[in-house]
């Protein structure tokens, strides 16, 4: 017999604002198998725990129902408490009568009705539970780091120099990312490269990190502190271990045709290439879709010249299978394409270019070696206009919803980075908003219009034509309410930023969650931020959402500290709610094992009763060790023999039952 107690939570007035509590208490406490039933402000607090284990020991209880929040919230502080008071914690069920109830409802009587509701359900299924007991696994100790940018590096150097293996797995062929084409950062103007330069060679030669360049995760199976991961290392067909980084093979390539993507294609690459000087490993790669031996079969220059033999062209693709305790997503962001933005005539003018262009320009390191020059006659740019949130804040298909949040500062960057190089240039800046939030970065920004003069114009530009050499920038002064025309020699679109290419396959191999917008979700924004609603999934950087350099850091430090968290752990206590067969029913149809996730389910023969006579069958079995308790078993299940602990179809149909009653 059920001994069920129900403590009702104000939650502040987060939930009394909008519903009776002391009247859900009331009515909650005429329920079948209710022998007590509280209020009270903060159930959540030391008090109200304290409360609830009290209730425990004085009438027995067997089982609690807890109206507050979301259970994401605090339903292990409510299992905590009741196993502080010899409760099994997973005879804890938690009505949400926050989040579905007090906060979308406005009327004090529809509000108080559904919190009742809701926690009927609750008991209805607290009297079908069941004690349950968490299982342990093991935790590799190791971790893996998706992407070789400033919060992927950073994000490894931390968790390797507490004493664990990881491995850094980068897409492109060098570490670095998109900071490593930076000429100066905001708000010091540090040069980018003296800061992330000896980052990269302190990650490249730390003992305990290993460096996958031009390579991808292919396959992610397992789960928390036992992930299964396949690297795909693609063919550079130069050897990593012979080569010398001499260059030779560069200098001698006839085939310095293809576009620079380190130089945003403002020059020409051999078809053998190291993205960048300070490039990590300094070992050059073959691209073969502009290579004239792998397209004709001729050539072979790079082979022949090489001192150290280490040119292959039969070299292939090489698949990695390793075991990782944690994983951590770094795949950073890239900009929207201009393309889709034709009234700024971007790819009809050369001199409309974008910020990550005009950044190149700058650096003394990128096609005109620092000389701030137009992209069409290599003269020095005397007008320059600025264009921001191009792709940010807008409602149309093309645009992103979101503020870019870096853009307002690196347009002040190049402003005045422009005026110290020309200091008789003039500078336009077209905003929507001016948003600085960050340390020293509204006085940054005050500097480019005080200091340098930089003429900031609140209003977008409409359209940007050409005449006579010369780039015609039709726009609003909304402040000064008046039409501007401005002849400019060069135009810079400060363009939206998005999640880099892939990044929604990536979470599809990982089981992650993403937004709308394609950047990772958090498991809480507040609570929870670098970690991922899949447990041992981290999150580090501009994979999760717009951010600066400084923020990216701080990020990966602080994801870097989760992982550390969990890999210092032998084992990790396991979800008993996993999927169960009642084999009497199991037809063997395979279709559980089709849809896991996660790979729990496999088939075996047994010999079993069916009809009087005893036959082998083939039957469904669950590794509860890997099983992640999602329930997709269950659901497709077409004989009903597979069901999930503590959610059973029972426990379903009763909740169901409850509030149609």
């Amino acid at each position: 017999m059920h001994r069920i107690g129900v403590f009702v939570c104000w939650c502040g007035s987060n939930i009394a604002a909008t519903v009776r509590v002391s009247d859900v208490a009331k009515a909650l406490a005429k329920e079948p198998g209710v022998v007590h039933a509280a209020d009270y402000q903060y159930m959540c607090s030391e008090a109200g725990q304290g409360m609830i284990r009290a209730a425990i020991a004085e009438h027995g209880l067997t089982g609690i129902v807890v109206c507050a929040c979301s259970p994401r919230m605090h339903e292990p502080t409510f299992r905590k408490a009741a196993s502080l008071a010899g409760l099994n914690p997973f005879m804890v069920e938690i009505a949400n009568i926050r989040e579905q109830c007090s906060w979308i409802h406005r009327d004090m009587d529809e509000g108080t009705e559904k919190a009742v509701i809701l926690g009927r359900a609750a008991v209805a299924k607290l009297l079908l539970n069941q004690p349950l007991q968490a299982g342990k696994s093991e935790v590799v100790k190791r971790a893996l780091v998706i992407g070789g940018g400033i919060a992927g590096i950073q994000t490894a150097l931390d968790i390797a120099d507490a004493g664990f293996p990881v491995d850094i797995v980068e897409r492109k062929p060098t570490i670095g990312g998109k900071m490593a084409q930076l000429d100066k950062t905001f708000p010091t103007l540090d040069c980018a490269a003296c800061i992330l330069t000896p980052k990269m060679v302190e990650a490249a030669q730390h003992p305990n990190i290993t460096l996958h360049t031009y390579s991808e995760v292919e396959e992610v199976a397992g789960f928390v502190g036992n992930f299964t991961v396949k690297i795909r290392k693609k063919a550079r067909c130069v050897d990593l271990k012979s080569c010398t980084g001499c260059g030779d093979c560069m200098t001698k390539c006839p085939a310095k045709i293809a576009p620079s993507e380190f130089d945003q294609g403002l020059r020409k690459r051999s078809a053998i290439y190291i993205p960048f000087a300070q490039a990590i490993p300094n070992v050059p790669v073959i691209d073969k879709a502009h290579c004239t031996k792998f397209k004709t079969g001729k050539c072979g220059v790079c082979a022949k010249i090489c001192p150290s033999k280490a040119i292959d062209y039969e070299q292939e693709d090489e698949v990695l299978e390793v075991r990782y305790g944690a994983v951590v997503v770094a795949t950073g962001f890239d900009v929207v394409k201009p393309d889709a933005f034709g009234e700024f005539g971007y790819g009809r003018h050369r001199d409309v270019v974008t910020s990550l262009e005009f950044e190149r320009l700058c650096n003394a390191a990128g096609p005109t070696e620092g000389h701030l020059v137009r992209p069409s006659d290599h003269k020095e740019p005397k007008r320059i206009v600025f264009v921001q949130c191009v792709g940010s804040r807008g409602a149309c298909d093309r645009e992103k919803s979101y503020c870019s949040k870096i853009c307002c500062m690196y347009t002040a960057k190049h402003a005045m980075l422009t005026r110290e190089k020309y200091p008789d240039s003039e500078v336009y800046v077209f905003y929507i908003d001016v948003r600085t939030p960050g340390k020293n970065f509204d006085e940054f920004q005050r500097r480019a219009i005080e200091q340098y003069n930089v003429h900031y114009v609140k209003g977008m530009v409409g359209q940007v034509e050409e005449e006579d050499g010369k780039l015609i920038v039709q726009a609003a002064d909304l402040l000064a309410d008046k039409q501007l025309r401005i002849e400019a020699d060069m135009v810079v679109l400060a363009m939206a930023v998005q999640p880099e290419d892939g990044a929604r396959a990536l979470a599809t191999k990982l089981t992650a969650s993403m937004d709308t917008n394609d950047f990772f979700t958090e498991a809480h924004p507040k609570l929870r931020p670098v970690e991922s609603p899949t447990a041992g999934v981290y999150l580090s950087g501009l994979c999760q959402g717009p951010k600066d350099i400084p923020e990216t850091v701080a990020q990966a430090g602080a994801a870097a500290s989760k992982v550390i968290g969990l890999l210092v752990k032998d084992h990790l206590v396991t979800n008993p709610c996993v999927a169960a067969v009642n084999e009497s029913l199991c037809n063997g149809c395979g279709q559980c094992e089709k849809i896991c996730p996660y790979g729990a389910i496999t088939y075996e023969v047994k010999e079993i009763m069916r009809n009087g006579k005893r036959r082998p069958l083939r039957l469904a079995q669950v590794n509860e060790a890997v099983c992640q308790g999602c329930g997709g078993c269950g659901v497709t299940c077409p004989s009903g023999a597979m069901d999930l602990k503590g959610f059973t179809s029972r426990q379903i149909m009763a909740e169901v039952d409850a509030i149609c009653r």
